[in-house]
């Protein structure tokens, strides 16, 4: 019986998520999200840009959504993070549940295979972890073992606010986009919007991934905006960057006041704690992800009477009236 975490049933509480009191916990996390996602990686058809590799804010934590199996049924991938378990459910109506608590990244890999082999939806996968820097692979992984429960159901209640205001944002646009996604690699919320142009080839270089890795990614010009639970800030930071960079872009003002650009991060960044501090929490991201994105389609000469709906009825307010 997993003990069920004591939380604020207020939803418009943006909580505290303080790096350094979960550091050793997020990054065993980010592990655990990368052997999940390498799992539906193994089993989903590639979609643009790795879109099918990616992980959803759910109602309780992060799934990756139903996925086929080659010899086996359709199964799916749930981390629940409020009994803090992580289940596999299959369509033949069979399930196994694994607790999430303080284990191994090695242990973690382990389980998780030997029970999608008990599914009958065996899947291999390449042990080694990407983008990061000195990485242990799976299975010799005994170094990254926390699990903070409180902490991770924190990260996930400020996932759940990003997402819904994320969603606001993404229905201002018309043009292609991505779903608002969390993608494993860095353990970054993500949305990316794109002008429809071709992009120059991206000279890859991140951790355990091959330059073809990134060449997909960005094979197309972008404006992308995220949350990172890293970086400059003590709580993280949403990020904003066009690809490739225009000229002038790093120059542009953008809102709201604590929102810069970072040499290091080659990105304007706002510290994640100006928004949950702020009156009006999601006006105050709605400014960093509206002024970047004006910053990156002005100054790399986008479409935009085509690409941006001239209206919008922010969550669905007067669509049928």
């Amino acid at each position: 019986m997993v003990a069920r975490v004591m939380r604020s049933r207020d939803t418009a509480v943006w909580p505290t998520i303080r790096v350094a009191d979960w550091i050793e916990t997020r990054d065993t996390l980010h592990l655990y999200t990368q052997v999940v996602g390498k799992v539906r990686m193994a089993n989903e058809p590639l979609v643009n840009h790795w879109w099918n590799i990616a992980l959803y804010v759910s109602a309780r934590g992060l799934t990756t959504s139903r996925m086929p199996h080659p010899t086996g049924p359709s199964f799916q991938i749930d981390f629940d993070f409020i009994d803090h378990v992580l289940t596999i459910e299959t369509a033949a109506d069979e399930s196994r549940a694994l607790p999430l608590e303080p284990r191994s990244v090695a242990d973690f890999y382990a389980a998780v295979l030997g029970l999608l082999d008990e599914l009958g939806v065996p899947t291999p996968i390449w042990s080694m972890p990407v983008e990061i820097a000195d990485a242990i692979p799976f299975p010799d992984d005994t170094k990254h073992a926390s699990y903070d429960p409180d902490a991770v159901n924190a990260f996930w209640r400020a996932l759940v606010q990003m997402d819904r205001v994320f969603k606001i944002f993404r229905a201002r646009f018309v043009g292609k986009a991505s779903p608002i996604h969390v993608f494993w690699g860095a353990l970054d919320l993500a949305y990316t919007r794109f002008s429809g142009r071709p992009a120059p080839k991206h000279p890859g270089g991140a951790p355990n991934c091959g330059p073809q890795v990134m060449w997909e990614a960005y094979s197309h010009e972008v404006s992308s905006a995220g949350y990172w639970p890293g970086g400059p800030a003590e709580e993280g930071v949403f990020y904003a960057y066009a690809y490739p960079e225009p000229p002038g872009h790093r120059d542009c003002t953008v809102a709201p006041d604590g929102a810069r650009w970072d040499d290091d991060l080659g990105e304007f960044v706002l510290p994640y704690e100006i928004v949950r501090q702020a009156a009006d929490p999601d006006a105050t991201l709605l400014a960093f992800l509206q002024s970047t994105y004006d910053a990156a389609a002005t100054t790399a000469h986008w479409d935009r009477a085509a690409l941006d709906r001239q209206w919008w009825p922010e969550q669905g307010a007067g669509l049928e009236t």
